[in-house]
């Protein structure tokens, strides 16, 4: 019997300042209290998902920049991190990132670097989180060309549902030409307030456009100030404050990424 493969998920938005680096970093600490196995690989030069489970991104240590430029030098076996949560592993960022964009414009199957790269260890996880950069840029592409789902963060405004297009359009160009796998299998609304209408006049639009209407989870991340201050500190949410509005939104949206793998789900009254 073939082994089960991890589902690989990139989790991106073209636009910034949307949550998706809280997304990765907490969906993936909520889904290793699922008991999911779950790597978490940050492919952001910023580094916010490594320092987020309190790594720095700066540090000397094996990342994933070697991975793709250097890939006869370093394995992405040696490059993965234990963090101090069971079930939960991450393959750091480094700020040497930031220039890899200009070094693959030379290399050979670019876009396939980290592909080649993570290859070998899609038979030992459960799943496979990617952060990407907030931008098109190569190593987004990388990472597209990687994965086989993508989660899109959309902050509940109207510049971010407005971005939601030109991701659409990209995955659509990278189904066609790189990755035929590849699949938009979910998109969470991020920073809702039901106080304010604009954010429940995003979540209306998210839940009517033809485009996202299927896809939108029921689980919405309320604005939590816990979020924020988890992050300073380098412990996922659902860690650091069990008890708050922005645990309980994360661990619900992986109990219902996992119902959409097929499993039986009951979405709990909230």
């Amino acid at each position: 019997m073939a082994a089960k493969l991890a589902r690989t998920v990139a989790v991106a938005n073209e636009k910034g300042g949307v949550g998706k680096t809280a997304t990765v970093v907490n969906l993936g600490a909520a889904l290793s209290m699922e008991g999911q196995k779950v790597l978490v690989v940050d492919m952001d030069p910023q580094g916010n998902t490594t320092s987020g489970f309190g790594f720095d991104s700066g540090h000397d240590r094996i990342s994933t920049y070697n991975l793709i430029m250097n890939p006869k030098e370093a394995s992405a076996k040696e490059a993965i991190i234990n963090t101090a949560w069971p079930g939960l592993y991450l393959i750091p960022s480094h700020v040497d990132l930031a220039g890899a964009e200009i070094e693959l414009i030379k290399e050979m199957g670019r876009e396939n670097k980290l592909k080649k790269a993570l290859s070998g260890l899609r038979a030992e996880y459960d799943v496979i989180l990617l952060d990407t950069p907030p931008s098109l840029s190569l190593l987004t592409v990388n990472v597209f060309s990687f994965a086989t789902e993508v989660l899109v963060p959309c902050q509940t405004q109207p510049y971010a549902f407005a971005a939601l297009d030109n991701l659409f359009d990209t995955i659509s160009t990278i189904k066609e030409n790189i990755n035929p796998d590849i699949t938009i299998t979910g998109i969470v609304a991020t920073f809702f307030d039901k106080r304010t209408h604009v954010s429940q006049m995003i979540m209306e639009k998210l839940n009517t456009d033809k485009r996202c209407s299927n896809l939108v989870y029921k689980t919405v991340i309320r604005s939590n100030t816990t979020i924020a201050a988890s992050s300073d500190v380098g412990q996922p949410v659902v860690f650091f404050r069990k008890n708050s509005y922005g645990s309980m939104d994360y661990i619900q949206l992986a109990k219902e990424f996992l119902g959409r793998n097929g499993s039986e789900f009951i979405l709990p009254d909230f």
